[in-house]
C-alpha cells in the first residue's frame, strides 16, 4: 500500500507540476522519474517566480489544468471571504470597535498563512485564545501539557475550534513539537479549516517526524492532488518529503537513527518518560537484532564451505604448512580477546542505560573496547547509536579539582 499510494502522489505532483510548464507528464513515469520531475519542474517554476520557501507569506499559484475532474477538491476560502466572516465573528462577540478595527486591519495586511490570520481575529475578541497562540508560539517557553480544552468544546463553532487548531499545531509543529500538533489536526478535517494547505501540510511534517510513513503519504497525497491553489513552498517541501519517503526502508541503519532523532527531539522538548524509553528499547532491541544476524550469517557462511575461508580457499595454519598461523586474526578486526567479529549484545544494553552517568573519558573508552571486534557495518550501528545518545544524555562535567 505504501509504494501504491507513494507512486500516485508522485506521479500526480509531477503532472501538477509538469502542466504549468507547459509539458506532458507521462502516466508510464517510474516512481524515481515522477519524483525527480515533479522536483524539477518545482524548482524551474522557483527561478522563473522567485518565493519564500519559508513557512510564511501566502503566494499562490494558478490552478493546474485538469483533463478531469479531480475527487475531493480543497480549496482555500478566499482571503476576502475569510475575513469578513472573522469580522462577524467579532461582531457577535461584542467586541468590535475602532481600536479591534485598527488591528484587525493590521493584522490582515501582514504577510502571514491564512490560518493565522484567521486564528488571530479570534484572538482580538478573546483574550484566553491570543494567551493560548502566545504560547503557543513562544521558542522559549514550555511545550503544552495538554491539548486546550476549547478544541473539544461542542457548545463552540467547528469554524472557530478547527481554525485555531490549525494555527496552534503549525506553531507547536515549527517549535518541533509533533506529537501535540498532530493531536490537535487529528480532531478536524481539512474539509473544515479555510486553510487546508496549512493543515495538510503541517499534518504531513509532523507525521513524517514521528516515522508514520503512511499516514504521511495519505496527507501528502491530498496535499499534492487535491489542493489546487497550492501555495508554491508547500508544493516544493511536499514533494521533498515524498521523496524523502520513499527511501525509508524498516529497520535499517537509517531507521535506527530516525528513531535516535526523535529521541533527541522528545527529550529537548520535554517529553521524556515511558515514551521515550519504550522508543530507546526498541533501538537496543534493533542494534542486538542485527548483531546476531551478522553472527548467524557467519557461522552459515562457515558451515558451508567445510571450514574453509569465504572464498572457498584452504584455511591458513593447516598441518602441511607449519610455518604458517593456525588462526590468524580476520582482517576486519584487530587481535582481541574475542577475535571472531562478535559483539556482547548485553554490553551493549548495559551501556545505554548508564551512558548519561558516565564521563566523556569512560564513555570513549567503553566504546573503543565494545567496537573492537565488531565487523564495519554494525560498527557504525553500535557507534551512530551511541554518538546520538550522547546528544540527548551529555556527560556530566567533572568536579573542579
Amino acid at each position: 500500500m505504501g509504494t501504491a499510494t507513494l507512486a500516485t502522489t508522485a506521479r500526480r505532483a509531477a503532472l501538477c507540476a509538469s502542466n504549468r510548464l507547459g509539458l506532458c507528464a507521462s502516466n508510464r513515469l517510474g516512481l524515481g522519474a515522477s519524483i525527480r520531475l515533479g522536483l524539477g519542474a518545482a524548482i524551474l517554476g522557483l527561478t522563473q517566480a522567485p518565493m519564500a520557501l519559508a513557512d510564511g507569506g501566502t503566494p499562490k499559484v494558478p490552478a493546474a489544468p485538469l483533463s478531469q475532474p479531480a475527487f475531493g477538491v480543497l480549496r482555500n476560502s478566499s482571503t476576502e471571504e475569510a475575513k469578513k466572516q472573522s469580522r462577524e465573528w467579532l461582531n457577535r462577540k461584542g467586541a468590535w470597535n475602532a481600536g479591534v478595527e485598527k488591528r484587525f486591519e493590521e493584522l490582515w495586511s501582514r504577510d502571514v498563512p491564512l490560518s493565522d490570520k484567521v486564528a488571530d481575529s479570534f484572538g482580538l475578541g478573546d483574550r484566553a485564545i491570543a494567551a493560548m497562540l502566545a504560547s503557543a508560539r513562544d521558542a522559549y517557553g514550555l511545550p503544552p501539557e495538554s491539548m486546550p480544552a476549547l478544541f473539544k468544546d461542542a457548545s463552540q463553532s467547528i469554524y472557530l475550534r478547527a481554525n485555531l487548531a490549525v494555527a496552534y499545531a503549525r506553531a507547536l509543529s515549527l517549535r518541533r513539537i509533533h506529537e501535540d500538533a498532530l493531536e490537535s489536526l487529528n480532531l478536524f478535517q481539512p474539509e473544515q479549516v479555510a486553510d487546508p494547505a496549512t493543515y495538510l501540510y503541517h499534518r504531513a511534517v509532523s507525521e513524517h517526524a514521528l516515522m508514520l510513513k503512511e499516514e504521511a503519504l495519505n496527507s501528502l497525497d491530498r496535499l499534492l492532488q487535491d489542493v489546487p491553489e497550492l501555495p508554491e513552498r508547500y508544493r516544493m517541501l511536499g514533494l521533498l518529503l515524498a521523496y524523502d519517503l520513499s527511501t525509508w526502508r524498516d529497520k535499517d541503519l537509517a531507521w535506527i537513527s530516525r528513531k535516535m532523532e526523535i529521541l533527541q527531539r522528545r527529550l529537548e522538548v520535554s517529553r521524556g518518560g515511558k515514551k521515550t524509553q519504550k522508543i530507546q528499547k526498541e533501538v537496543v532491541a534493533r542494534l542486538d537484532e542485527m548483531i546476531k544476524d551478522l553472527e548467524n550469517q557467519q557461522k552459515e557462511s562457515s558451515s558451508s564451505n567445510g571450514g574453509n575461508c569465504p572464498n572457498g580457499a584452504p584455511q591458513q595454519g593447516n598441518p602441511g604448512n607449519s610455518t604458517q598461523p593456525t588462526n590468524p586474526a580476520k582482517d576486519s578486526a584487530p587481535g582481541g580477546p574475542q577475535g571472531q567479529g562478535g559483539v556482547d549484545s548485553k554490553r551493549v544494553k548495559e551501556l545505554a542505560e548508564v551512558w548519561g552517568k558516565l564521563p566523556e573519558k569512560d564513555r570513549a573508552r567503553a566504546l573503543v573496547e565494545l567496537t573492537r571486534n565488531a565487523p564495519t557495518k554494525y560498527k557504525e550501528a553500535i557507534e551512530l547509536y551511541f554518538k546520538k545518545l550522547s546528544q540527548t544524555s551529555p556527560a556530566p562535567v567533572p568536579a573542579a579539582p
